[in-house]
């Protein structure tokens, strides 16, 4: 319940502050925000665009979340999803396999091609204690790397040598009565694979002993080492779960929300998870909910801009502020304890004051 009120008051102090930048620079907030949400919820197919945009979110936001469970902080979700993405869709155009089977061995191209990715970061840790943040910063930069000369060498498009071809259709997560009933949308199967994580890790992290040990290894290394758990193996397994689901959010988006892949950038999706947990206070469900919100800015922002004169940057911002309110919840539950105890005690001299009289 705490870290829910949190987490409003993140989107309520975010939305406040966003409507003050629109003010000053000489806009209507009220038509910012109808906008804003209306271009995310208008009409069934937006909202689908909406939970499209949110699926690899969802993936990378678990990615994140799950690995904080353990006390570790992966930055590195931006290239475990670009190399799950690539090992998908490497798949994708190299078997020649029907649509179902087609599909679970990209999935699992993808997880696996995520996992690895972030082995080596997990392995350093466990082995040489390298901090995380380092190594999986590192390992960005090498999976960008290596998408850029591997695309172009093995999988160069028709047309444009900064692409991969063009995915066939059994390597797609997109099916016709989804684009159907969402008229006409992206939306894909990524989403249901994606509620399906948010449940598995929920059950990973509350009812098993595996979660029981990541979250002893994550409150205190030491006191869960002298206890007899394997903080090591613990490290690592964090990570390789955690590198596969952001394999999956590459899974979702390059062969879901796209249809192949781009050499030179890395998918913002992949920082963007980093907000979406901490917003979600490192709750599948609550990371569920963030990643739809932040789906809902992201696919509303155009739309703001096409309507009215106010820049999507203006929506870039409440998103900045929104993830540094978050990333400063214990200021804000200062705030919450404070008015709470305000209450308490006003509440209390209220009762004296009965009494007397």
């Amino acid at each position: 319940m705490r870290n829910t009120i949190i987490s409003l008051l993140a989107v309520l102090f975010g939305l406040l502050a966003g409507a003050l930048l629109m003010t000053v620079t000489g806009h209507n907030p009220f038509e910012g925000y109808r906008y804003l949400f209306e271009g995310g919820l208008k009409n069934v197919e937006r909202f689908g665009n909406t939970l499209a945009t949110a699926t690899p979110l969802i993936f990378t936001g678990l990615s994140v979340a799950f690995a904080f469970r353990t006390g570790l902080f992966n930055i590195g979700a931006a290239g475990q999803m670009l190399f799950g993405g690539f090992c998908a869709t490497a798949v994708g155009l190299t078997l020649d396999l029907s649509k179902p089977l087609m599909l679970i061995c990209t999935i699992l191209a993808g997880f696996i091609g995520g996992a690895l990715w972030a082995f080596i970061p997990g392995w350093l840790k466990a082995k040489f204690n390298v901090h995380e943040v380092v190594s999986t910063i590192m390992m960005n930069w090498i999976a960008y790397w290596t998408i850029y000369y591997t695309v172009p060498a093995y999988f160069k498009g028709q047309y444009l040598e900064t692409e991969s071809r063009l995915l066939p259709e059994a390597a797609s997560l997109r099916v016709p009565f989804l684009t159907e009933a969402f008229g006409g949308s992206y939306i894909n199967l990524g989403l249901f694979l994606a509620v399906i994580a948010v449940i598995v890790v929920a059950f990973i992290i509350n009812k098993t002993t595996l979660g029981y040990e990541l979250k002893a290894v994550g409150f205190n290394r030491h006191a869960a080492e002298y206890a007899g758990i394997g903080v090591n193996r613990g490290i690592i397994v964090s990570m390789l779960i955690a590198g596969g689901l952001a394999g999956l959010g590459g899974v979702a988006e390059f062969t879901g929300n796209a249809s192949n892949i781009q050499i030179g950038k890395l998918p913002t999706q992949g920082f963007d998870g980093i907000a979406v947990a901490l917003l979600g206070s490192n709750a599948p469900l609550g990371v569920l909910l963030a990643a739809i919100f932040f789906g809902l800015l992201y696919s509303g922002r155009g739309f703001m801009n096409a309507m009215t004169d106010i820049p999507p940057e203006i929506a870039d911002s409440i998103i900045a502020i929104i993830i540094y309110f978050a990333a400063t919840s214990i200021l804000i539950e200062r705030l919450v304890r404070k008015l709470l105890r305000k209450r308490a005690n006003k509440r209390e001299q209220n009762v004296e004051k009965g009494r007397e009289r």
